[in-house]
């Protein structure tokens, strides 16, 4: 067995040389997707009833987590494809679709009016961005690799959205090498942690 980098949603992982994405990895990575969502549904009606509000997709998120780290090694015959070359393919198939869809539903002609204002909330964002990123993220995590990786992840997740903080994480990854951590790190903060923590600190000010 050999070690193959596969240049995917920027993971590697061991592999055989002769495995291929065919169509039954892809079904598995496609079912697997659907349970994590259907369990996440479920869950997500609980916190509901709880009183918490967060978006559907973070307990969606936090299941496919729980289940793609735990299912492996309890049923490790079950063939769960965590890891595998058609759960990547899958990954970053969706990520493209949605980042295509989220631009093309964005009306931007019923922002023209205000046009001004909004570039130059845009330039005061990026600036401070790239001063955060440069002067504190960059430096805290260990000015290394994995630094590099959370900046620029950091970036999209500051300027847009965690879709786009992944998008410019795979980007890095794919040319210079993977980075596994950091595509559990900034998941977890951006897309679970600070929802988490908005649905208080929102609630908090609104009643404020």
């Amino acid at each position: 067995m050999e070690e193959i980098v596969v240049p995917i949603a920027g993971l590697s992982f061991e592999a055989e040389k002769r495995e291929t994405v065919d169509h039954v990895g892809l079904m598995s990575a496609t079912l697997a997707a659907h349970v994590a969502i259907l369990f996440g549904w479920f869950a997500h009606q609980a916190i509901t009833e709880m009183g918490l509000q967060l978006p559907l997709f973070v307990p969606c998120l936090l299941v496919g987590m729980v289940i793609s780290n735990t299912i492996p090694y309890l049923f490790p015959r079950m063939g769960w494809p965590a890891g595998s070359r058609a759960l990547a393919v899958v990954s970053d198939h969706s990520l493209s679709i949605f980042l295509a869809m989220s631009l093309m539903s964005m009306q931007l002609w019923t922002l023209a009016e205000l046009g001004g204002p909004l570039l130059t909330v845009l330039a005061m964002q990026l600036v401070m961005t790239v001063l955060f990123i440069g002067f504190v993220a960059f430096p805290v995590v260990g000015r290394a690799y994995l630094a590099a990786v959370l900046s620029s992840g950091f970036t999209g997740f500051a300027l847009d959205a965690t879709p786009t903080a992944i998008a410019n994480m795979s980007s890095v990854t794919k040319r210079y090498g993977a980075a596994p951590l950091a595509f559990i790190v900034l998941p977890l903060v951006s897309a679970f942690f600070v929802d988490l923590a908005n649905a208080f600190i929102i609630r908090f000010f609104v009643g404020f």
